[in-house]
């Protein structure tokens, strides 16, 4: 099926009435980890609400799953995966490299996807037709850099100290071999690949409302993104994107090497 840019636009708009609003205003922060720190906001928690009401008037049919409510439906074949503020931690933090997911599957693939950055203003989305771009400096189609290299290569990741159980070894051979690399910059890392502004993103256990709405964002741009061992994306788990099949296939190499 196809997902018109103006839906994408009216959820982008509907979770920016949330979160904006919230965002730097030192808010309540609730734990949901016990034995660690898993933030969640009342802005998660609303603007997920916001999402799902658009969806559910417009896709009464459709399934639905999200990371502050769970699944609705999930058998469905088209089924919408939501992280209403990916990045909470930058959110809370006052650092704006936080975004909204919204994805949709058809039989479990991602067949549209969108990444909303409402404080600066940006908006990156996917269909069938490509990736685009619409904020500062006008709309464009995104397109991946041609790295090939690893040793060519920017790559980004949450943080290093989540790679555990033998994965850290695997993740820092890979950063010793590229160029540059940076951290904390969860959803907006992955909308930067797509954007032709760096080549890698490595990340470990993630959950599906952290990927999907942004493997069709990659994959349309020109991109590669699949779990370590080259499973589809939208399984989750272990995940790299990378902006060229080839720089795909050589960071697999060396993270299981």
């Amino acid at each position: 099926m196809t997902v018109s840019v103006e839906f994408m636009r009216r959820l982008a708009a509907a979770a920016a009435e949330q979160t904006l609003p919230r965002f730097r205003q030192a808010g309540a922060v609730t734990n949901k980890l016990e034995g660690g720190f898993d933030p969640v906001t009342e802005a998660d928690r609303e603007a997920e609400r916001a999402i799902r009401a658009l969806i559910t008037a417009e896709f009464p049919d459709h399934g639905i799953l999200g990371e502050e409510f769970g699944a609705e439906n999930a058998d469905k074949r088209h089924v919408w995966v939501i992280d209403p503020i990916d990045g909470t931690r930058a959110f809370i933090s006052g650092l704006p490299l936080w975004g909204t997911l919204v994805g949709l599957t058809d039989g479990g693939d991602a067949v549209a996807g969108m990444m909303s950055q409402p404080f600066t203003g940006e908006l990156f989305w996917a269909d069938g037709e490509g990736a685009h771009y619409e904020g500062p400096g006008g709309p464009r189609r995104l397109r991946t850099r041609p790295t090939r290299d690893v040793a060519e290569a920017t790559i980004c990741t949450t943080t290093p100290a989540l790679f555990r159980d033998g994965k850290r070894a695997c993740y820092d051979r890979l950063e010793a071999a590229a160029r540059l690399a940076r951290y904390g910059t969860d959803c907006y890392a992955y909308a930067m690949v797509a954007a032709g502004q760096i080549d890698l993103v490595v990340e470990t256990g993630l959950q599906p409302y952290d990927i999907v709405a942004l493997v069709p964002i990659i994959e349309r741009a020109g991109g590669k993104i699949t779990t370590w061992d080259g499973g589809p994306a939208e399984s989750a788990g272990d995940i790299v994107a990378a902006a060229t099949p080839e720089l795909h296939a050589a960071a697999l190499e060396i993270l299981n090497g």
